[in-house]
């Protein structure tokens, strides 16, 4: 038997979770009882912590310590800056890496040349200024995709202040360099833009995030899946055409790369770091406005946004939420404690989930206090 459901706090439709059985609801909050205690875990999580080494150069026994005061973040800036005193991008990055003791083996070691070569031909205070830009027409893209699922202007603008605070670090210019700054945003805008017959956009967004950061590929490949699913075939070949555009791009690159290392450069330690969700948890809590916050408070905080992804009931949100788990499991299982910039690739629109969590917590709990009986009268006559 289903529950009655209640009228809409924030969102204008139903959730997922309004009338369902009440056993059912009384399983669900268990559930997410268990997974915000799992949330948790980013209490005790080392979080992220430089490595030891860069790498270790083929044939060595032991790796030379980095220089000091070695960045991820100072890295990028030199390759800029190498571009911009003229030299190409593949000798400026692997004069770089080499001297801050980075790998460059295997080819994805060394990031692609788009964002490094972009931001070398135009003035510092133009880089910024698009990164703004960028932030802002993602807040402002989701701004009005939320609105007609929204029931006024203040949960509309909560919407809006939560994805403000997703995006915290991309609003720092000081991380301009950060691959992942960039490419965050455009997954998110690329997000907000599909639809059903009008996904053009959405595969252009999608395409750029994947020629700025390799691992946006992981988004494409989960959008080509759902238009699959729901047989969208254009939107599909949409879709692995960017792929394949990018296959051909990265192909390009690891020759380039290839050209430019030598049998003495170093090789990656690798992607195993089998960190756990509370890592995940960890990395995405400091890299928004969360990190305001108590770790235990900001943790709860992002478990109740992606349960209220689960809430609403949209196409979108589903999308959205196999994406942020698809992007919590690779960092889960494969970044090291020194990839903490990972996280920025889910953070742009995640706390944006708190806003659903609203009404998906009270149908929830209203169809496990359910306690309706049927009662049957036999009359007679």
């Amino acid at each position: 038997m289903k529950t009655r459901r209640g009228a809409p706090v924030w969102a204008t439709g139903a959730t997922r979770f309004a009338g369902m059985p009440s056993a059912h609801a009384r399983i669900g909050i268990l559930v997410l009882l268990v997974f915000l205690v799992a949330c948790l875990g980013a209490i005790t999580s080392p979080g992220p912590r430089p490595s030891s080494a860069s790498g270790i150069a083929a044939g060595s026994v032991a790796a030379d310590p980095p220089p000091p005061g070695q960045t991820d973040l100072l890295l990028y800036q030199s390759i800029v800056a190498g571009i911009r005193g003229g030299s190409p991008y593949y000798t400026a990055a692997a004069e770089a890496q080499r001297m801050g003791h980075y790998p460059l083996k295997p080819f994805f070691a060394v990031r692609l040349p788009t964002l490094a070569v972009v931001e070398a031909a135009l003035p510092p205070i133009l880089v910024n200024v698009l990164l703004l830009g960028l932030c802002v027409g993602t807040i402002l893209a989701w701004v009005a995709r939320l609105r007609p699922a929204m029931t006024g202007f203040v949960p509309l603008g909560a919407a809006g202040l939560l994805a403000v605070a997703g995006l915290f670090v991309n609003l720092d210019p000081s991380f301009v360099v950060f691959h992942e700054v960039w490419a965050g945003p455009l997954i998110a805008v690329s997000l907000a833009l599909r639809r059903p017959g009008h996904w053009l956009p959405a595969v252009a967004f999608g395409l750029s995030a994947m020629l700025i950061r390799e691992t946006a590929l992981l988004y494409v490949a989960i959008m080509a899946v759902f238009a699959w699913i729901e047989g969208e075939r254009r939107e599909t070949l949409g879709w692995l055409g960017a792929i394949a555009i990018f296959a051909v791009v990265l192909a390009a690159h690891a020759h380039a790369v290839s050209l430019v290392s030598g049998p003495l450069d170093r090789v990656s330690e690798g992607w195993s770091g089998l960190e756990g969700f509370g890592f995940y948890v960890r990395l995405a809590t400091i890299s928004s406005g969360l990190d305001i916050l108590p770790q235990w408070l900001a943790s709860l905080v992002l478990g109740m946004a992606l349960f209220g992804w689960l809430a609403w009931r949209d196409a979108v949100a589903t999308r959205a939420l196999v994406v942020f788990a698809a992007y919590a499991a690779l960092i889960s299982l494969f970044a090291r404690s020194d990839n903490f910039y990972w996280a920025l690739m889910t953070t742009p629109v995640l706390l944006v989930g708190l806003v659903f969590a609203v009404d998906g917590l009270r149908d929830m709990i209203a169809a496990a206090r359910d306690t309706r009986r049927i009662t049957v009268t036999r009359v007679i006559r």
